[in-house]
């Protein structure tokens, strides 16, 4: 049994929250038809296989859907890739290239908003009624809930709901922050779930830049949790 990484995704400055992912860098040793199993037994929001480390090929699993792209995952997996000397400058998960980047303490990636999910973006007047939100449930939530904290800074108090791939909510969600990013035109830190972080701002060719703190807090053989 290969090898599970358990990181968590877009820390606070002092590595707290984030988003839990696992990764199995030899995901090659797990059939294609075995891989949603395994996602959904993990739990985690997404599961990421790397086939070929070498060229960032890599495939992305919710415990109920295959993902083209994510945030939270592609973010986690360049960081790993660099952490165990094997870094990347591209990752290619079934929606194409995505162009990336890590150093010591987190890691970023460049991605068509349009490859990823789609979201339903939902203004609020404040943050605290983003925090009174109830967690909606069904088969059509895909929304990012979102206020301002500071719209002169571009700071953003968000909260992500996800039912629909089997999620009811994200900690932090990067596919989201793309889409934001995007709507909004401009930069910005955006606080999501318990106190995730994620900064990003857009670049060139219809892309936008997503970036965030990463934490491992575990490697373990896979056979231990599922």
């Amino acid at each position: 049994m290969p090898e599970l990484h358990v990181l968590r995704v877009f820390c606070d400055e002092a590595g707290r929250h984030g988003n839990p992912l696992g990764v199995i860098l030899d995901g090659a040793a797990i059939a294609e038809a075995e891989r949603q199993g395994v996602a959904a037994a993990l739990g985690f929001s997404e599961t990421v296989f790397v086939d070929d480390a070498a060229s960032g090929a890599l495939r992305i699993f919710t415990p109920s859907v295959e993902l083209p792209l994510a945030g939270h995952p592609l973010v986690g997996a360049s960081w790993l890739l660099a952490h165990v000397g094997a870094p990347v400058a591209v990752l290619r998960p079934p929606a194409g290239d995505v162009p990336t980047g890590a150093d010591d303490d987190g890691a970023w990636i460049e991605a068509r908003p349009d490859d990823g999910p789609r979201f339903t973006l939902v203004e609020h007047a404040t943050p605290e009624d983003v925090d009174d939100l109830p967690v909606p449930r069904g088969a059509n939530v895909h929304m990012d809930a979102w206020a301002w904290e500071d719209e002169d800074a571009g700071r953003v108090r968000a909260r992500v709901f996800v039912d629909e791939v089997g999620v009811p909510e994200d900690e932090a969600t990067g596919s989201a922050a793309l889409r934001l990013i995007e709507a909004l035109g401009r930069p910005l830190t955006i606080r999501q779930g318990k106190g995730s972080l994620i900064v990003g701002e857009p670049v060139a060719d219809g892309r936008v830049r997503v970036a965030g703190r990463v934490v491992l807090d575990e490697r373990v053989e896979l056979s231990q949790r599922i």
